[in-house]
């Protein structure tokens, strides 16, 4: 089994409606989000996949993020709150039904980290 992980990054504010603290405030991060591709069988040149279709297919996925008011982006404007664990998981849905993970490979995981040391990795199972 291969693993590949690429990175990519926005930048974009929200607010955790209802948080005890803080967070409930109007705020921003740089978000950075790692995806994980995992597979068995390689192509006639030794890849997966190629690392920049994955990044263009990630980026792509981003793009909607980038430099938005997340709580105005669907399905967040309609009371689910933008939380790192929920932003994980509209991503990797998103980005796993994107073509590129129609041969041997498949989506993993999706990690997004709203900051250097705090993370959430979403998973199907």
């Amino acid at each position: 089994m291969y693993t590949l992980k690429v990175e990519g990054a926005f930048e974009a504010a929200h607010r955790v409606a209802g948080y005890p603290g803080k967070c409930d405030r109007l705020h921003g991060h740089n978000w950075v989000v790692e995806a994980v591709v995992k597979g068995k069988e390689l192509d006639e040149l030794g890849m997966l996949v190629d690392f920049k279709v994955i990044k263009k297919a990630l980026k792509n996925t981003l793009e909607r993020f980038d430099h938005r008011f997340l709580n105005e982006l669907e399905p967040f404007s309609e009371g689910m709150n933008p939380t790192a664990e929920n932003l994980a998981r509209i991503i990797y849905e998103e980005l796993e039904g994107n073509e590129v993970f129609q041969r041997d490979s498949y989506l993993s995981a999706v990690t997004v980290f709203e900051s250097p040391k705090s993370s959430v990795t979403y998973t199907k199972d």
